[in-house]
C-alpha cells in the first residue's frame, strides 16, 4: 500500500511541476516584449536527463557570449584544468646578441585581470639578462609573435567592433589584454575633448578626434581601426567637465609594444638595445611561397620563463567577466593544438576542432554555426538544446566539472549577472553566463537549488521590448520553473 502511496505522491508531483513549467514557459513566450522575437528554450532535469521544458530548442539563434560556454569547455576537456602557457625569453644559439621572446599565445601577460603588477615579465626578463650576462656589447631584441599568425580579427566581426578594447586582436603575443588606455579632459565644453594621453604609451599612434561631450555621464566613446594601422579614428560623446576621463582601444601591434617595453626596460638596466623586430615581415614573407621561407633564428638558452596562471583560472576569468579577448585566445590555442602549422588559420582549425570534439561524445552540432570564439561575430548561431546537451555532459560526465561550474558566475552576485536574480529566491542559486548584443539576450547555465537540478538555456533574437523587459522576463520565467 505504502509502494502505491509513494507512486501517486511521486506522479502527481511530477505532472503538477510539468504543468507548472510548462505555464511559466507559455507566459514566458507571450510577453510583450518578445512579440516579434524568435526565442529558444530548454530545461533538462540534470540527474535523470528528462527535459523539464522545451520550446523551439533545436532552432539556431544568436548566442553572443553565451557561446563562450563551447569554447571554455572545449579548452578545458582537451587541455586540463592546470594547463598553464609559457612565454619563453632565450638567446639566439647562432648570435648571442640577439634576445629571442617566443609567444605562445599567452592571453595573461602584462594583464590586469588576475590583480598582478602588469610589468612583471619586464622586470624579470631584465633581472635575468642582468644576471647572466654583459652590458658591454649591443643587444637586439625580436619577438616571435607567429603563433597564431597575423589575422588576429574573426573575419565576421563588424567595423563598429574593430579597434576597440572588447575587439581586440588575438596573436602568438599578447600584452596588457592587447588594450590601452586614451585620456581626455573634458572640461572645455565649446569643442573636441582635448586627447591627453595613452596608458601605456604607444609610439607612432595617432588619433583623428570626432568626439562630442554629453550630459549624461555616460561613455559612448568609440575607437575605430584595423589592425597593425597606426591611425584611430575617435567618434561617439562623453562626458563633459572632467579634468581627465579614459576609454579603452586595441594595441594595433601587441608583439611590437612588447619588444619595446622590454628594450625600455633593459636600457634603464644598463644594457644598449639596437633594434627591435617581429616576426611579422618574416612570416608575411612566406604566405604565397610554396616552400616556407626557414626562421630566421636558432633558439638558445632560455634565460627566463613567464607562466601564466592556470586553465581553470582563465576560463573563470571569460565567463565571469565575458572576456572577449581571453576567448579568442582559447579558441585559436585549440586550433594550434589540432594544426600545428603557423600558417593554418588557427581559428577556422579551432572551430573545426571544437565540432568535432563534440561530434565525438555523442552530442549533435548541427546547429552550430561558429565565426569566433567568443561570440562577438552576429553570424554565430547555435541551439538552447546544444548547449543543455553540453551542460549536462560537463556537469556529469567531465573530469573537470567543478572547475567548469566554478568559472560560471553566480546570479546575483558576480561578474555579469551581478544583478541578474538578485531580488530572487534564486540569487546565488543559478551558475549562469550571460549573452548581449544588438537584439539578442541570452541566459545559459545551471540552477542548483536544493533537489532542483537543471541545465538550461534561454535565448531570444530580435526582441522588440527593452533588454530590461526580457530580463525581467526570463527571471519570471526561471523562477517560476524552479518551484
Amino acid at each position: 500500500m505504502k509502494k502505491y502511496l509513494f507512486f501517486a505522491i511521486f506522479l502527481l508531483t511530477t505532472v503538477f511541476g510539468y504543468s507548472q513549467s510548462q505555464t511559466a514557459l507559455q507566459r514566458f513566450i507571450s510577453h510583450p516584449a518578445l512579440k516579434h522575437a524568435s526565442v529558444g528554450v530548454s530545461v533538462v532535469e540534470l540527474e535523470s536527463g528528462q527535459r523539464i521544458v522545451s520550446y523551439d530548442a533545436g532552432k539556431s539563434l544568436t548566442p553572443a557570449s553565451i557561446l563562450k560556454l563551447i569554447t571554455t569547455a572545449t579548452v578545458l576537456e582537451t587541455l586540463g584544468d592546470n594547463y598553464r602557457y609559457k612565454t619563453e625569453l632565450a638567446l639566439d644559439a647562432d648570435d648571442p646578441s640577439r634576445i629571442l621572446v617566443f609567444g605562445v599565445g599567452d592571453p595573461t601577460l602584462g594583464s590586469e585581470a588576475f590583480g598582478e603588477n602588469k610589468n612583471a615579465f619586464f622586470i624579470h626578463c631584465a633581472d635575468a639578462l642582468g644576471k647572466a650576462f654583459p652590458k658591454d656589447k649591443e643587444y637586439s631584441i625580436y619577438v616571435v609573435d607567429n603563433l597564431f599568425g597575423y589575422d588576429g580579427i574573426a573575419p565576421g566581426w563588424t567595423w563598429i567592433d574593430m579597434g576597440n578594447y572588447y575587439a581586440a586582436g588575438a596573436y602568438g603575443i599578447s600584452v596588457f589584454d592587447n588594450s590601452y588606455r586614451l585620456f581626455f579632459n573634458t572640461l572645455d565644453r565649446s569643442s573636441c575633448p582635448r586627447i591627453l594621453r595613452t596608458e601605456p604609451e604607444i609610439k607612432r599612434l595617432t588619433f583623428r578626434n570626432s568626439l562630442s561631450l554629453n550630459n549624461s555621464g555616460q561613455d559612448n566613446g568609440y575607437i575605430y581601426g584595423v589592425p597593425f594601422s597606426y591611425d584611430r579614428e575617435v567618434r561617439g560623446n562623453i562626458p563633459g567637465g572632467r579634468t581627465e576621463f579614459s576609454i579603452k582601444g586595441d594595441i594595433p601591434d601587441p608583439g611590437m609594444l612588447l619588444g619595446e617595453t622590454l628594450a625600455d626596460y633593459l636600457s634603464r638596466a644598463g644594457f644598449r638595445i639596437e633594434k627591435i623586430e617581429t616576426a611579422r615581415n618574416d612570416y608575411l614573407s612566406g604566405v604565397c611561397r610554396a616552400e616556407r621561407r626557414k626562421t630566421g633564428y636558432r633558439a638558445g638558452k632560455v634565460v627566463f620563463t613567464q607562466t601564466s596562471p592556470p586553465l581553470k583560472e582563465i576560463i573563470r576569468e571569460v565567463n565571469v567577466e565575458s572576456n572577449n579577448h581571453y576567448a579568442e585566445h582559447l579558441i585559436r590555442t585549440l586550433g594550434r593544438y589540432k594544426k600545428g602549422d603557423i600558417y593554418i588559420d588557427p581559428l577556422e582549425a579551432g572551430i573545426e576542432y571544437v565540432e568535432e570534439f563534440w561530434k565525438g561524445k555523442g552530442i549533435s552540432t548541427s546547429s552550430l554555426q561558429m565565426y569566433d570564439g567568443c561570440g562577438l561575430a552576429p553570424q554565430n548561431a547555435v541551439s538552447a538544446q546544444l548547449l543543455t546537451d553540453l551542460l549536462v555532459y560537463m556537469y556529469n560526465r567531465s573530469d573537470y566539472s567543478n572547475a567548469f561550474l566554478q568559472s560560471l558566475p553566480k546570479a546575483g552576485q558576480e561578474g555579469t549577472v551581478r544583478s541578474f536574480l538578485r531580488n530572487t529566491k534564486l540569487n546565488g542559486k543559478v551558475f549562469v553566463k550571460s549573452g548581449s548584443i544588438g537584439g539578442v539576450q541570452c541566459f545559459a547555465g545551471y540552477l542548483l537549488d536544493g533537489n532542483k537540478k537543471y541545465a538550461f538555456a534561454v535565448m531570444v533574437n530580435k526582441f522588440n521590448g527593452t533588454r530590461p523587459q526580457v530580463r525581467s522576463a526570463i527571471e519570471q520565467f526561471l523562477t517560476e520553473t524552479s518551484l
